[in-house]
């Protein structure tokens, strides 16, 4: 019997994390510390929340149906600041906006695969391009990265075969951190221009890159769009998880590919996200500024405080953005581990074996800590309880 599109992957890991904490009661003076998805948990800033509760009342059209490709002037406005962010020139016809950025990839791998075509992940992967591939009836390439998080492109190259469309890479990662060098990214751009597949590069992270200037030259490349698929969220920076605003930067040509799958599964991104997206752009850029020092500072946090985790037997594998990627020292599978530390330390975190193939012995010796929503005083508070571990 033929598996469902579904059947074919597995269960969403955030989702099954949530349920390893039903039926716990955890003590006022040692709350439950909640370190498995990487999304803001606060409202966006007043403002901007104002002006979307403003443009929901005043503008009709923010109820309505709009262009299946997003709506123009947040199209050019994107646009304009990809184009100040990376050092290039892009105009809007190369940019499309979707309800978020899973859609965003969904869309672009219907767009550039068919049954059994393959594309090339780097492992540690981000589970949902995994379980899209999946479903999608696409083969997922593993890519090992070793102990710096970083892929291979010569590794790559001898994964690429004639079913080979695309290589998908994350930077900053999820869930690794790591943040890719511009010299990487390139190689991988040249690797993929050379071999005649496409570079899909997911920055959902970008905004809280440590790094100052462009991140990569990519889009200083000409004839860019006929190999970079460039994907981006607006709901890290604005705190938008809930609207589902996304974005891709590639070719008309692509885009009207993706337009078909758009069109058929939401019809287009939702007005007031898209309203609240492009109004973020337009007068939060010193607010996000902040925002980015905060997660910068919660990462020194993070660095200043392994030395005592280390003495313990633990390794930081790769730390940014919103993700530190570690090594645990115990003598039990990863997934078991998570699983005890809800209950024996009130820390909720995800295994290594969500993020890998199961033949993959690494991941049960690895865990992901999602820390953007705690300050200083929270990730002390979870390293207290990591070195304090009653096993």
């Amino acid at each position: 019997m033929t598996l469902s599109r579904t059947a074919a992957t597995f269960a969403p890991p955030v989702m099954e994390a949530r349920r390893w904490v039903e039926g716990i009661a955890f003590p006022s003076d040692r709350p439950l510390i909640n370190v498995s998805q990487a999304a803001p948990v606060d409202p966006p800033p007043l403002a901007l929340r104002q002006a979307m509760a403003e443009f929901a009342v005043r503008e009709d059209s923010a109820h309505l149906y709009g262009p299946v490709l997003g709506n123009d002037d947040l199209r050019a406005e994107l646009a304009a600041q990809i184009s100040s962010h990376y050092a290039a020139q892009v105009d809007a016809p190369r940019i499309a906006i979707t309800s978020g950025c899973n859609q965003a990839f969904s869309a672009v791998i219907s767009a550039i695969t068919g049954e059994a075509d393959e594309v090339i992940l780097p492992t540690p992967w981000y589970f949902n391009h995994k379980m899209w591939l999946d479903m999608a009836g696409v083969q997922s390439v593993d890519l090992p990265t070793g102990d710096d998080l970083l892929p291979d492109p010569e590794r790559a190259r001898g994964l690429i075969t004639d079913k080979t469309r695309a290589i998908a890479l994350v930077t900053p990662n999820n869930p690794g951190g790591v943040e890719y060098p511009a010299e990487l990214v390139r190689a991988f751009y040249n690797l993929a221009r050379e071999t005649g597949i496409r570079l899909i590069v997911d920055e959902t992270y970008r905004d809280f890159d440590s790094r100052s200037g462009p991140p990569h030259d990519l889009f200083q490349q000409p004839g860019w769009d006929e190999t970079l698929i460039h994907l981006y969220s607006f709901s890290k920076a604005y705190r938008l998880t809930g609207h589902r605003v996304g974005a891709i930067a590639t070719s008309p040509a692509l885009l009207a590919e993706v337009e078909k799958f758009l069109d058929t599964v939401a019809i287009c991104p939702g007005q007031i996200g898209q309203f609240a997206a492009l109004w973020g752009m337009q007068n939060l850029s010193q607010w996000l500024a902040g925002e980015r020092d905060e997660i910068l500072d919660r990462r020194a946090a993070i660095a200043e405080g392994m030395p005592a985790l280390e003495a313990r037997g633990w390794r930081l594998l790769g730390l940014g953005a919103y993700f530190a990627y570690l090594e645990h020292p115990f003598d039990m599978p990863s997934d078991e581990l998570a699983r005890r530390l809800v209950k024996e330390a009130g820390v909720l975190l995800l295994p290594g074996t969500m993020f890998m193939p199961d033949h993959d012995p690494a991941g049960k010796r690895q865990v992901r800590i999602a820390f953007a929503n705690l300050d200083r005083a929270g990730l002390g508070q979870l390293f207290d309880r990591l070195q304090d571990l009653p096993f």
